[in-house]
């Protein structure tokens, strides 16, 4: 059985150490690829960016929250070369009118003082279990630090432009697994359940006292599915 390659697309003022658990337990067997999602302020540029870093063929990849956006939009440029998908406390949906006046609310806020900006959002991300674990939130702290306001303002203006996924769904034929925390306020369990029934096969996995970020939130629960996932895409290639 061959060991595919597998890309990790984190979410919005995130980098790579978003899925630190993920590659460490899921690297020992095959190559890992993850980066901050910061060279262009469009789906389509990060797309063609991510698909030229990884190896030539085809490969697994998850995403979370915006990296599910853009995993939908590589699966969309290039389909033969997807294994397997993950999307992870994500949306298939466009944004709506409000979402894209929410998030130029934010823009604004962020160029006046990013840092307030970011805290604003931490209520949102975590579980209220979690917004007292003074670890975790240093590091998404430190991450959005290293993604800096001209890294926000383009995976903001990446995301509010980003292409409906929702009549994509029914052509997505690789071995899916759709993930959230049942407490995520951000992209809520019902968001999953459609995406999960709109794609044939998939399998929807429900990570309890979890909000939006669960990779690091429940990250031995994420990993567990990502392995079990990871398994069913080797067997079918």
């Amino acid at each position: 059985m061959s060991r595919l390659p597998l890309l990790l697309l984190p979410g919005l003022t995130c980098d790579e150490r978003l899925w630190h658990h993920q590659a460490a337990a899921l690297g020992a067997e095959r190559p890992v690829t993850s980066f901050a999602l910061l060279s262009d302020d469009s789906m389509a540029a990060l797309a063609s960016t991510a698909l030229a870093r990884m190896p030539t063929g085809r490969f697994a990849m998850a995403g979370l929250s915006m990296g599910g956006y853009l995993a939908l939009e590589i699966l969309r440029q290039a389909p033969e070369r997807i294994a397997g998908l993950a999307l992870l406390d994500t949306n298939a949906r466009a944004d709506s009118q409000e979402a894209r006046a929410n998030r130029r609310q934010l823009i604004a806020q962020a160029s006046d003082d990013y840092a307030a900006a970011v805290e604003q959002l931490l209520p949102k991300l975590l579980h209220p279990a979690h917004l007292g674990d003074t670890e975790l939130v240093s590091l998404l702290a430190d991450m959005a630090a290293e993604v800096g306001v001209e890294g926000f303002i383009r995976q903001q203006t990446a995301i509010m432009g980003r292409a409906d996924s929702l009549p994509l769904l029914k052509e997505i034929v690789c071995p899916t697994l759709v993930l959230c925390g049942r407490q995520d306020e951000l992209t809520p369990l019902a968001l999953h359940q459609e995406m999960h029934a709109g794609i044939r096969g998939s399998r929807l996995v429900v990570v309890d006292r979890c909000g939006h970020m669960s990779a690091l939130e429940q990250p031995s629960s994420v990993t567990e599915a990502l392995s079990d996932w990871l398994g069913a895409v080797e067997a079918a290639n």
